[in-house]
């Protein structure tokens, strides 16, 4: 473990970060609701234009903050002792959650387009989003069931390499720090020149901030999943620094 004091002063216990983490993950779920609620009209079912804006706001709750937390389950010291099954339950039901709420994110976008008339699937946000989507589809398809026994190759090959897990996680966090950039092209000047950044729209300095607090929250759950000391003490990491839990 590195001495250096700004890594001491980093040094942040596990649950004090999940806490912070969560405040974060709020902020942006907030951030992206009143985003769409304030410039872009609010939220609606016949296929207008706030039909698409629950597009933005289901994806980053889902791929985002949910899948977030779904993948920092297993770092929490309580799982690492007793039985597992509650917090398999725990963390199967956040990743369905987050799939859930991504099928409804494309079901809102794939209606706005349809309605009005536009092609689905244009665009390489379009491709990697609809990629990211089966993916996770798939990797939730793989999990075991809870209850259900993990092979032994296959668990210790997951403790070993937690970040092993978080590939799709990578594109969805990506993909939805893609629609603040995206929703908020047209309103960036387009003349030739610079332009004082105090003069851009109110619109664009939020969707600027809300895609900058995305980018962090996902560089924040990457770091949790890398960070040795927070690994399970069984883990097959040289690294680890947990003391193992006693046998029972």
């Amino acid at each position: 473990r590195s001495h250096h004091p700004v890594a001491e002063m980093l040094d942040l216990p596990f649950l004090p970060f999940c806490v912070l983490l969560g405040g974060l993950g709020f902020v942006c779920v907030a951030f992206v609701s009143a985003w769409c609620q304030h410039w872009r009209g609010g939220f609606a079912l016949d296929g207008s234009a706030q039909t698409f804006n629950w597009h933005p706001v289901l994806m980053v709750t889902g791929m985002v903050v949910l899948y977030g937390a779904a993948a920092l389950v297993y770092r929490l010291p309580s799982t690492w002792s007793g039985p597992k099954l509650p917090w398999k339950v725990l963390h199967g039901a956040l990743a369905l959650a987050a799939f859930g709420l991504a099928v409804l994110g494309l079901a809102a976008v794939f209606r706005f387009h349809n309605d009005h008339g536009t092609p689905n699937m244009y665009s390489l946000h379009s491709w990697l989003g609809l990629a990211t989507v089966l993916l996770f589809s798939c990797q939730v398809g793989a999990a075991p069931l809870p209850g259900e026994a993990e092979p032994p190759q296959a668990a210790a090959t997951a403790r070993s390499s937690p970040p092993a897990a978080a590939p799709p996680g990578c594109v969805g966090l990506g993909e939805g720090w893609a629609h603040p950039g995206k929703l908020s092209a047209p309103l960036l000047p387009r003349k030739n020149g610079t332009t004082e950044y105090k003069r851009l729209p109110a619109e664009a300095v939020f969707a600027n901030t809300l895609g900058l607090l995305i980018l962090l929250f996902g560089v924040l759950v990457l770091g949790a999943l890398a960070r040795p000391s927070w690994k399970r003490p069984d883990a097959d990491s040289p690294d680890s620094c947990q003391v193992p839990a006693p046998l029972r």
